[in-house]
Parts: structure tokens; sequence; C-alpha cells
């Protein structure tokens, strides 16, 4: 199984690493051929809108929408997140998403940069300890549709926010497992969502 990591922008490189780290090949990509190369994506943290327009750019978005679409195993990370969803709230004007995921995302729904902010978090399919999640400016998901499993929630004012979570061959997390060097997430993704969809 080969695994892509978008790499037009963002923090692609700690996804490879941390992709590397659980057996997996995994390249960059950044161009056409290896859209259609790969056997799973995944989208890093980084501004969304950038890496959207950055996609049409390089003349990627619409295929990697449609292979999205077409069952690719897929992960999204923070901004990877707002691209997966099918409904975005506060987005930037025009912004687009690759969609797939039957979500409504708020994007900086935690605030802006200061106000970023560590939790320890119960990841359902992920044993103890608890993942340690880290928020930039991160998104949560407002709404889910029938066919989609939270995963993980963070309690703000007495209301749970899902931050977490899966549906058929996607996964999303609103905070960036690849930056702490706990690789559970990654390994979850590989081996429940990739495995599953390849069987």
């Amino acid at each position: 199984m080969l695994v892509g990591v978008l790499a037009l922008q963002g923090d692609f490189r700690e996804h490879l690493l941390a992709l590397a780290e659980c057996g997996v090949e995994a390249i960059p990509v950044k161009r056409l051929a290896e859209v259609n190369q790969i056997d799973a994506l995944v989208l890093p943290g980084g501004e969304s809108t950038t890496i959207a327009k950055l996609a049409r750019s390089f003349g990627l978005f619409d295929r990697i929408s449609e292979r999205i679409h077409a069952g690719m195993p897929t992960y999204g990370s923070c901004a990877g997140m707002i691209l997966l969803a099918d409904r975005l709230l506060e987005g930037a004007v025009g912004q687009e998403s690759f969609g797939g995921m039957d979500i409504t995302v708020r994007r900086n729904a935690f605030g802006r940069q200061v106000d970023s902010f560590e939790a320890d978090l119960t990841f359902k399919g992920i044993t103890a300890p608890p993942i340690r999640a880290i928020f930039i400016r991160a998104p949560w998901v407002e709404a889910i549709g029938l066919g989609v499993e939270v995963l993980a929630s963070v309690e703000i004012d007495g209301e749970l926010h899902p931050v977490a979570v899966a549906q058929g061959n996607l996964l999303a997390t609103s905070f960036h497992p690849e930056i702490t060097g706990d690789n559970r997430v990654h390994r979850y993704f590989v081996e429940n969502v990739c495995k599953t969809a390849v069987a």
C-alpha cells in the first residue's frame, strides 16, 4: 500500500515521518501522476484555503475530489478536516473543499492562534493512555450525517464538540497528531481505515 501526503502547503513532512514510523511507504503528492499512483491520501494541517487554491493551480483539485468520492481512504488533520467536509461554516468567500464526509465544520472554532491549546482525549478504537491532542486555530464538527461516527470530542463550556470523526473510508481530526510523536492516530488510519478499504 502506498500512502500519499498532499505536499502543497502545511506540515506534510511531519505526516510523512509519522507514516514511515508506522512502517508504511509514503510519498509527497504534488503532481497528478502521484494522485493517480497512491492507494490512500493524507491531507495535512496548514491553511485550508491556500491548500485548495494550490490544488486548483496544480491541476489536482478535481482528481483528488474524484478519488475521495470513489472511496480512496483519506485522512485529514485540522485543515485536512475542513477539506474533507461537505459543508463549511465561517469559510472564506468562495472557499472550496474536496468534500466526501457528511459533516458541517466550523473553521477556527476554538479561536485564533493565541487560543491554541492541548487536551487529553479518549479516542474510540485507540487504547489507553489518552491521546494528547494539540489544537492550533482548529475547527470542530458542528453537525454530522447519519453515516458519521464520532471518535473523540472536547467539552467547551459544558458542550461536547466532535474533534475526530470517521465515515467509511474517511477519517478526520481537528487536532495535529503528526506533531506529538504519538503515531497511534496514523496507525489507526492505516490499520482500520486503509486495510478495511483494501480488503
